[in-house]
């Protein structure tokens, strides 16, 4: 049995390539829409993709299932709980089926989603009658559950958080200790709260050091833990379109045109027809200067995320970069979370726009003591963008919250008596909300460098709030 996991650390993803050695068949399972990577791995030892499967209705990143299909002639395949708008064969719980040497067999595991299902996999070369590996999605993670919370209101969550405990006790620790359990979402991903840094466990490892299995005996005390306001992260704007595209089938694409290098005239006009200036450069760079009204999102681990945050959903997105190699790089990120690729990009970059002469705007940026010296005359509001469980760990005294994922939906809500200055826990995200403000609410903004890491690091005072936040 061939064995390969692809970890994408943009979406906390991980996805898998399960091969026969002896029939040259493989499965690939939650592929990303980008799929070069795995037929390069099979071509590479000369497997041929024979299926695809998705764990789930993804919330955070289009499927690469039906490119898959497209490209390699694979046959889809999916949970008969799904309501799935692509040709696939249905798989139902218990089912079982054969890869080569490799046996599989379908679990439904609900409560992340209510369709989804997990593939406990057995090694034929090795001890045929013991599982070897869990491909779990989001059924059990390193440290962690995925969470149930996505797919409507209280009640839903509610429901789901159940199916999750049932999922959990009936499913999960009936399994042997030795499973090996790789999931789709690892570190870096929203879909859970807490979730550890490896990319694989065992069920006898979580089974000992994962409180959230245990909880699993206590059913009303599980879903109240799932569901506690503070315990989940809030989610990026782009995830509510996601889902329902990746089942009904994700749109296929061939070959990706090469985004236009355009001219400072060209990027004026298309600004003036309603492009969105997206600068990836660094958070000091774009706030150095930058084309007025653009959206500071900088390349990195966490670019597709606020991405997905800042930018309107049909964005006509034209890029700042520092490097012409960048483009392919933010091209791709755009694509997996469904965005169409920029319409061009600045030729030369910021200097070519300051040697025309063109509007320059900035962000001023500001050290954790500056802003205290502000806030303490009055001359500052702040504005914390962190996630719900980070505010309420501690804030500086004063700062008005709205977590960055919910920002764009709450612009009205940021106060604008007095300048602004943004913080969250090192300066990053921070940008992407000062840029946002800057280029829709008439307040003049800054960006606190280093955030509340920063802010404790110099002893400044903190707070918590008396209530628990919701995401």
């Amino acid at each position: 049995m061939f064995f390969h996991q692809f970890y994408f650390e943009g979406l906390g993803h991980a996805s898998y390539l399960l091969g026969s050695e002896k029939t040259g068949e493989a499965l690939v399972f939650d592929p990303r829409r980008d799929v070069d990577d795995y037929l390069a791995l099979a071509r590479d030892r000369g497997l041929r993709v024979r299926y695809a499967l998705d764990s789930h209705g993804h919330n955070d990143y289009l499927s690469g299932v039906t490119q898959l299909a497209a490209r390699t002639g694979a046959q889809a395949l999916g949970a008969a709980t799904a309501d799935l708008g692509y040709p696939h064969r249905p798989l139902r719980d218990g089912q079982q089926f054969e890869i080569g040497e490799i046996g599989v067999e379908v679990l439904h595991t609900p409560g992340h989603t209510p369709e989804h299902i997990s593939l406990l996999v057995y090694d034929g070369d090795a001890a045929a009658d013991e599982p070897a590996l869990l491909l779990s999605g989001g059924a059990l993670l390193v440290g962690d559950l995925a969470r149930p919370d996505l797919l409507g209101g209280r009640a839903e969550a509610e429901e789901s958080a159940r199916a999750l405990c049932a999922t959990v006790r009936d499913k999960i620790l009936s399994l042997p200790d030795h499973v090996e359990v790789f999931p789709t979402h690892v570190a870096g991903s929203l879909c859970g709260g807490s979730i550890g840094s490896r990319l694989s466990t065992t069920v006898g490892y979580e089974r000992r050091t994962n409180s959230r299995l245990a909880e699993s005996e206590d059913t009303e005390r599980f879903v109240e833990h799932c569901l506690r306001p503070d315990a989940l992260p809030a989610v990026p704007p782009y995830w509510r379109r996601m889902r329902a595209q990746n089942l009904a089938g994700v749109e296929t694409f061939g070959l990706v045109e090469e985004p236009p290098a355009l001219t400072v005239e060209q990027v004026r006009e298309a600004r003036g027809d309603g492009a969105v200036v997206l600068d990836v450069r660094s958070p000091e760079a774009f706030g150095g200067s930058h084309v007025p009204g653009a959206l500071n999102v900088g390349l990195g681990p966490s670019f597709a995320t606020w991405a997905g945050t800042v930018l309107p959903e049909d964005a006509r997105v034209i890029l700042v970069a520092d490097r012409p190699e960048d483009v392919w790089t933010v091209t791709w990120d755009l694509l997996r979370i469904g965005y169409d690729p920029p319409a061009g990009w600045l030729a030369g970059g910021m200097a070519a726009w300051r040697a025309a002469d063109e509007p320059l705007a900035r962000v001023p940026q500001i050290t954790v003591h500056e802003l205290r010296d502000l806030m303490r005359a009055g001359e500052v509001n702040l504005l914390d963008v962190r996630q719900p469980a980070e505010w309420s760990a501690g804030h500086a005294p004063g700062a008005a919250f709205i977590t960055g994922a919910e920002l764009p939906g709450r612009l009205d809500e940021a106060p604008a008596d007095k300048p602004l200055a943004v913080a969250c826990g090192t300066g990053y995200r921070s940008s992407a909300a000062a840029s946002l403000l800057a280029a829709y609410r008439d307040v003049q903004v800054l960006n606190v460098l280093g955030g509340m890491a920063a802010w404790r690091a110099a002893g400044l005072p903190t707070e918590v709030p008396a209530e628990p936040v919701a995401s």
